[in-house]
């Protein structure tokens, strides 16, 4: 488990070529015209994670598996794209399947790169983004609605009569111009089972020239205000264009020492992405196989074992568990336990970013 994104924006503001960089390809093509993404293009990466890589040393292991990020590329959204303009509902459609939106925003000036508006402004080509992921919202509300009130009628399942409920909550907002995130929903997983663009946390990428990676510029300062305190991340999808043909990783370190910065793009993404869903690492450590797991912030033991099989939940008897870092101080569980580090913890522990783990069950 990691996590899926789908990154969005108008044509020509960089995120082909930040889908290439990202994840070290070239299966997005990048040309200086939009809709040159005719399919979605899908790529995944290893999340990087150095205490992984120090945890397996310490085992001798070989056989290293990290969390997997999904990043999936979609066409440009032009204005109109909710009623089929440009390539319209095809690439929408895209954006419901992803756990979170990255929102690239065009933050820098070339007179070689046209702008489908004819200038940069990265807050209109924000609400241009948004409302039309507004009014897909509100097309697809508007199409169900009356089919859920006609199941409802020989129906009394109470989930049908809270997603009818919830459905016209929602309604009432994206009439309103208010995305659905905004529905004071009690129980959230009604809302997700709506499957809404508006719902979907975002994360906004400032694609900017290398002159302004460290600083930011005042495109990058419109969009925080923006942003409303969601998650912003300034990023300049040439230089991670560089740094992805980089083989080396000192050569990858010194080259971002040499701009002034200390972090690529995708550790700003990973670390935001983690945050903004809410989700942790654990760990699995062997001579056989050291591995990470990402899962859901306030997951319990059984939970968290469940994400490897599902028998490890069903049959959960308790977890042996050693913080990581003690892990490494003490070289490993055997002198973790000496060391009175390893614990055993029960049903209703609750699992805690950098847990080293092995669970005992039965089934």
């Amino acid at each position: 488990m990691g996590f899926n994104c789908g990154i969005v924006g108008l044509p020509n503001v960089g995120k082909s070529t930040l889908f290439n960089a990202l994840t070290s390809t070239s299966q997005a093509e990048s040309a200086n015209y939009p809709f040159c993404t005719i399919d979605p293009n899908v790529g995944r990466v290893a999340v990087p994670d150095d205490r992984l890589y120090k945890l397996a040393g310490i085992v001798d292991c070989k056989n290293i598996i990290p969390s997997q990020l999904e990043f999936v590329d979609i066409a440009g959204i032009v204005k109109g794209a909710s009623k089929g303009d440009g390539l319209g509902n095809k690439f929408l459609a895209n954006i419901r399947e992803t756990d979170a939106i990255l929102h690239v925003v065009r933050c820098f000036e070339d007179n070689d790169i046209v702008h489908v508006n004819g200038s940069i402004d990265p807050i209109s080509d924000i609400e241009t983004i948004e409302t039309e992921l507004l009014l897909a919202d509100l097309e697809s509300v508007e199409r169900r609605l009356p089919a859920m009130e006609k199941k409802l009628r020989g129906s009394k399942d109470k989930n049908d009569i809270k997603l009818f409920e919830a459905l016209s909550d929602v309604y009432s907002l994206l009439k309103d111009g208010k995305p659905a995130t905004d529905a004071n929903i009690y129980d959230k997983s009604i809302l997700n089972q709506l499957q809404l663009l508006t719902t979907k946390p975002v994360m906004f990428i400032c694609n900017v020239s290398e002159n302004d990676i460290v600083t930011g510029n005042k495109y990058t300062e419109d969009v925080k205000l923006k942003a409303n305190n969601r998650p912003v991340v300034i990023i300049s999808a040439s230089i991670e264009n560089e740094i992805s043909q980089l083989e080396n990783a000192n050569e990858k370190l010194e080259f971002l020492s040499s701009l002034g910065v200390n972090s690529t793009g995708l550790d700003k993404v990973v670390k935001q992405g983690y945050e903004l869903l809410g989700l942790i690492t654990y760990f699995t450590v062997g001579p056989n196989e050291t591995r990470a797991w990402t899962i859901t912030k306030g997951m319990n033991a059984p939970q968290a074992a469940g994400v490897i099989h599902s028998d490890f939940e069903r049959g959960f008897i308790c977890a042996e568990t050693i913080n990581w870092q003690d892990y490494l101080e003490y070289k490993g569980e055997s002198g973790a336990k000496q060391a009175g580090k390893l614990r055993l913890e029960g049903k209703d522990y609750i699992v805690q970013d950098g847990d080293v783990m092995h669970f005992r069950f039965n089934v």
